[in-house]
C-alpha cells in the first residue's frame, strides 16, 4: 500500500513536472513570438557593391570593401540554382515556419550526447538570420539570438523574400557573397544565365566554401555536384537526359583567381570614395558596401589622354613623380586626375594630398590684386638686382632665373611673360603683403599663407587642386568653384540621396580684372613679349594650335605648369616625393610638355573659342618695349586689354626713324664711360 502511495506520488510529480515544462516551453515560445512581434521586421538588406559611373554613364569601377557583393531579385536567378540549393540545404523550406523540428530534435540529442554544438540542422531562414545579424561562433547565446531573428523573418516576410535574401548573402568563398557575385567569380556570367551543371556546382559550395570550392579541390566539388544532380533527378526537378548531360558538361570556369581587370583612374576613384563619404556623412567602408550608384564627373576620354601623355613624356628610367588634374572651370567638374605614376606602388594622391611650393605659378593671384589696385598691363617697374630693406633691418634680395635682368623698366605684361621676380616682389611690397594672402583666399586657396615678400614668388605650399581651382576662377570670370568628383548618388533602393546643384557659383571676383589677367597670361607663349630672355612658354609655344592662358612655376624641387582655355583648366606638377632637387634638364620640362600635349589632345576636333570680354574693356596695340601705343615703326606689337579710361594715350617714340641709331650711340658712349669707372673705381 505504501509502495503504491509513493508510486502515485511519483507519477503525479512527473506529470506536474511535465506539465510545468510544457507550460514553461509554451510560455517561452509565446514570449519569443511576442518579443519578435514587438521588435518588428528586421532589415533584409546586407552589404552590396557600390558602383561608380563616368560622366557618360559608363561603369568605371566598383567598391566592395573586403568582399564582393551584389543584390539580384529572385526572378533574376536561375531556377535550376534555386532548386539545387533548396534540395541540398533545406528540402522542407516551403513547409516549416523557420525551424525543421525533426532535424533540430535529432541534432540536439546528438549535441547532448557529445556535449558539443557540432551538429547542425539549420534551415535556410536560420542561415539567413545568421548571415545578416550574427557571428558564426557556436554558443547557446548565439543560437538563442538566431532563433529570435528567424522568428521575425518568418513572421514578417514571405518565403520568396527570405529565399531571395538567403541567396544574396550566403558565402561562396573567395570573397564572393551572394549568388550573383559567385556566378561572376566562377563563371563570368550573371546568375540568371547559369546552366544546370553550373547551378549544381555553385549549390555545392556553401556547405564548406574552402572544402568544396572547385578552385581549391576539384574532386570534392565534382563529387558534391554529382550528389546534388542525383537528388534533382530523384525529385523530378530534372529528367534523365538533363542529368546525363549535366554530369558530363565541361564547365568553363573563369580564368585564374589572380586575374583582375585594370582599375580605371584609381586615384580618381579614391577621391570619389572620400567625397561620397563626406556627402553622406558615413564611414568610407559603409560607402564601399552600401550598394550605392555614384555618378561621377570623370571624362573617360580625357582621363585616357592625360595618362597617355604622362607616359609619353615621363621617361621610364626616371623616378620623378607627377600629379595632374583637369577641371571644367564653370561647373568645377574634375574630369581627369592622376595622382602618381604607379598606383600599385603608392596610393598617395599627389594631385590632392601633396602640398608643394608653386613658384612663379602663384604670380597671377598677385597680379589680379595689382590690377584691382591701379596697375595696368603697361605699368612699368625697373628690372635689375634689388635689395629690399624690411622691418628690423632685414634685407631681402630676390633673383631672376639664371641671373637675367632687363636693367631698365619693363611692363607688367612682359614681367608676367618673362616671370620677372624683382617686379613681382616690388608689387607685393607696394600692395602690402597681407593683400596677396587675402587675394589668394578669394581664389579658394585655404592653405596657411605667410604675409611675406617672398610669397609673391610662391614660397608657401599648396596643392595642385588649390592651384587649378584658383586658375579656374580666372577662366570662368570670377565665379566660385567647388572642385568635385561626385554629381549624383543613388542608394540601393533607387532613391536619389544627393544631386549636385548645377547653378553657377557665386560671383566673387572682378570679371574685368580677370579678363585682362587672362589675356596677360596668354603672353607666356607670345614671342612678341621676348625681352632680356625668351618668354617662359617658348619651349612649347610651337606645339600649341590655339590660344591658351597659363603660367609655369619652378623651384629647386618643383616644376609646375597650369593653364586654361575657356573650357578646360589643367595643372601638372612634377617633382620628387622626398623634395630632392630636380637636376636633370629633361625632367625640368616634363610638366610643360605634358600640359601642352594634353591640352592639344583634349581640344582636338573642338571649335576654337575665345574668352568673352566684359563691357567697358578696350583693346589697344602696344609696343612691348615702351609700353605705349604701337606705331607702324615699332618692330613688334601686341594687343593688350584695359579697363576703359586706363589705356595709354601716348604713342611709342622709341622706334621713330633715327631714334634707334641715336639711342645706340648713346648706349655705346655710356658703355665706354662705364668701363672707365669699372677699371678705376
Amino acid at each position: 500500500m505504501k509502495w503504491n502511495f509513493f508510486k502515485r506520488k511519483k507519477s503525479r510529480f512527473v506529470m506536474i513536472a511535465a506539465i510545468g515544462t510544457l507550460v514553461l516551453a509554451i510560455s517561452f515560445i509565446a514570449c519569443v513570438y511576442l518579443v519578435s512581434f514587438l521588435l518588428g521586421p528586421p532589415k533584409l538588406t546586407t552589404e552590396q557593391n557600390t558602383i561608380y559611373y563616368s560622366n557618360s554613364g559608363a561603369v568605371i569601377g566598383e567598391e566592395s570593401g573586403n568582399q564582393s557583393r551584389y543584390w539580384v531579385d529572385l526572378e533574376d536567378i536561375s531556377p535550376d540554382l534555386i532548386q539545387a540549393t533548396l534540395l541540398i540545404e533545406d528540402q522542407h523550406f516551403r513547409d516549416h515556419n523557420g525551424f525543421d523540428i525533426p532535424r533540430i530534435a535529432s541534432a540536439v540529442l546528438t549535441d547532448i550526447k557529445t556535449m558539443s554544438l557540432k551538429e547542425g540542422a539549420s534551415t535556410l531562414t536560420q542561415q539567413y538570420a545568421r548571415n545578416l545579424y550574427l557571428s558564426f561562433e557556436k554558443t547557446w547565446a548565439r543560437k538563442l539570438q538566431e532563433a529570435f531573428y528567424t522568428v521575425r523573418l518568418e513572421m514578417f516576410y514571405s518565403k520568396d523574400k527570405i529565399l531571395e535574401g538567403y541567396l544574396n548573402t550566403i558565402y561562396y568563398g573567395h570573397g564572393a557573397y551572394g549568388i550573383e557575385a559567385a556566378s561572376r567569380y566562377f563563371f563570368n556570367k550573371s546568375a540568371s544565365e547559369l546552366t544546370i551543371a553550373e547551378s549544381a556546382m555553385l549549390a555545392a559550395i556553401p556547405k564548406g566554401p574552402t572544402y568544396y570550392s572547385p578552385y581549391n579541390n576539384m574532386e570534392n566539388a565534382k563529387n558534391r555536384q554529382k550528389r546534388i544532380l542525383g537528388i534533382m533527378l530523384e525529385k523530378d526537378v530534372i529528367d534523365k537526359e538533363e542529368y546525363f548531360l549535366a554530369t558530363r558538361e565541361k564547365l568553363a570556369f573563369a580564368e585564374s583567381e589572380e586575374q583582375r581587370a585594370e582599375m580605371v583612374a584609381p586615384y580618381f576613384q579614391d577621391a570619389v570614395l572620400k567625397e561620397a563619404a563626406g556627402i553622406l556623412d558615413i564611414d568610407k567602408e559603409l560607402v564601399r558596401s552600401g550598394g550605392y550608384q555614384i555618378y561621377t564627373t570623370l571624362n573617360l576620354g580625357l582621363q585616357q589622354k592625360l595618362e597617355a601623355k604622362i607616359n609619353d613624356v615621363f621617361q621610364d628610367e626616371s623616378k620623378i613623380e607627377v600629379g595632374a588634374m583637369a577641371v571644367e572651370p564653370t561647373s568645377g567638374d574634375i574630369q581627369a586626375l592622376v595622382g602618381g605614376r604607379d598606383y600599385e606602388s603608392s596610393q598617395f594622391n599627389r594631385a590632392m594630398q601633396a602640398k608643394r611650393m608653386p613658384g612663379s605659378a602663384f604670380k597671377p593671384f598677385l597680379y589680379y590684386a595689382a590690377l584691382k589696385n591701379g596697375y595696368t598691363p603697361t605699368t612699368m617697374l625697373m628690372s635689375k638686382p634689388t635689395a629690399f630693406e624690411l622691418e628690423e633691418g632685414k634685407v631681402y634680395q630676390p633673383s631672376n632665373y639664371n641671373g637675367y635682368y632687363a636693367y631698365e623698366p619693363i611692363t607688367l605684361a612682359q614681367a608676367l611673360a618673362l616671370s620677372d621676380n624683382v617686379y613681382a616682389v616690388k608689387t607685393n611690397l607696394f600692395l602690402g603683403t597681407e593683400k596677396l594672402v587675402e587675394t589668394a583666399k578669394d581664389f579658394g586657396i585655404d592653405s596657411n599663407l605667410p604675409a611675406v615678400p617672398s610669397l609673391a614668388l610662391g614660397t608657401a605650399t599648396v596643392s595642385i587642386e588649390d592651384m587649378v581651382t584658383g586658375y579656374g576662377m580666372i577662366a570662368n570670370g570670377g565665379h566660385k568653384i567647388e572642385g568635385h568628383t561626385v554629381d549624383k548618388i543613388v542608394d540601393r533602393n533607387g532613391k536619389v540621396v544627393f544631386e549636385r546643384d548645377d547653378k553657377e557659383g557665386k560671383q566673387l571676383l572682378d570679371p574685368k580684372a580677370l579678363y585682362i589677367l587672362s589675356q596677360l597670361m596668354t603672353g607666356m607663349f607670345d614671342h612678341a613679349l621676348d625681352g632680356y630672355m625668351s618668354v617662359t612658354g617658348a619651349p612649347i609655344a610651337d606645339e600649341l594650335t590655339r590660344t591658351y592662358a597659363g603660367k609655369s612655376g619652378t623651384t629647386n624641387s618643383d616644376s609646375w605648369m597650369i593653364g586654361f582655355s575657356p573650357k578646360l583648366v589643367t595643372g601638372v606638377w612634377a617633382g620628387y616625393d622626398d623634395n630632392r632637387s630636380i637636376v636633370k634638364v629633361a625632367e625640368e620640362s616634363y610638366a610643360k610638355k605634358t600640359w601642352a600635349a594634353f591640352m592639344e589632345a583634349a581640344h582636338e576636333g573642338l571649335p576654337k573659342t575665345k574668352f568673352e570680354a566684359p563691357s567697358d574693356i578696350v583693346s589697344v596695340k602696344i609696343d612691348p618695349k615702351s609700353g605705349k601705343r604701337a606705331t607702324p615703326y615699332c618692330e613688334t606689337s601686341r594687343v593688350m586689354y584695359f579697363k576703359k579710361g586706363t589705356e595709354p594715350k601716348e604713342y611709342c617714340d622709341v622706334h621713330f626713324p633715327g631714334k634707334e641709331e641715336e639711342k645706340h650711340n648713346s648706349e655705346e658712349k655710356d658703355g665706354v664711360i662705364k668701363k672707365f669707372f669699372d677699371v678705376f673705381f
